[in-house]
């Protein structure tokens, strides 16, 4: 079964009031854009209850799910995929762009031809994985044991 929207709040922060991120927006819940870039938090006076977060994150994840089917090699990789596999890509694509994860052509060819560790080794070999290492590492675990292990305790 999925764990996307666990997996998710972990690697984005879940944050119940607005917070300023790392590139200057306004941010709330899993990494939620709510301003334009240096606008002020007291224009946020809300707070966001984890629930909704994952409502709302859900539905940004299933329409990132449908952006990444619309793309053949995504497809293909995603078709060879178990769930905990799956998870890695949608959470790749949710922090990339659909258009970022499309990128990976040679890492998504070797999922698509079920070698998992080369595609493990392909993630690793990116400026993705040099931006952020330690979410790169966890998801090409993932990606090469096919399991949520790495996440235990985590999520």
């Amino acid at each position: 079964m999925s764990q996307i929207i666990a997996i998710l709040n972990y690697e984005e922060g879940f944050r119940t009031n607005p917070y300023i991120d790392t590139e200057g927006y306004p941010t709330v819940g899993a990494g939620f854009l709510i301003g334009p870039k240096g606008a002020a938090l007291s224009n946020y006076t809300f707070s966001l209850p984890k629930q909704v977060s994952d409502v709302w994150l859900q539905e940004l994840v299933d329409n990132r799910v449908k952006q990444m089917n619309a793309k053949p090699a995504i497809m293909a990789a995603l078709n060879k995929c178990n769930p905990a596999r799956r998870d890695v890509l949608i959470s790749m694509a949710y922090q990339l762009g659909t258009d970022g994860l499309a990128g990976f052509k040679n890492t998504l060819a070797m999922v698509a031809a079920e070698n998992f560790a080369g595609a493990a080794s392909g993630m690793l070999n990116s400026l993705w994985a040099k931006q952020t290492p330690k979410r790169a590492n966890r998801h090409a675990e993932v990606m090469r044991t096919g399991t949520y292990d790495i996440y235990k305790g985590l999520i």
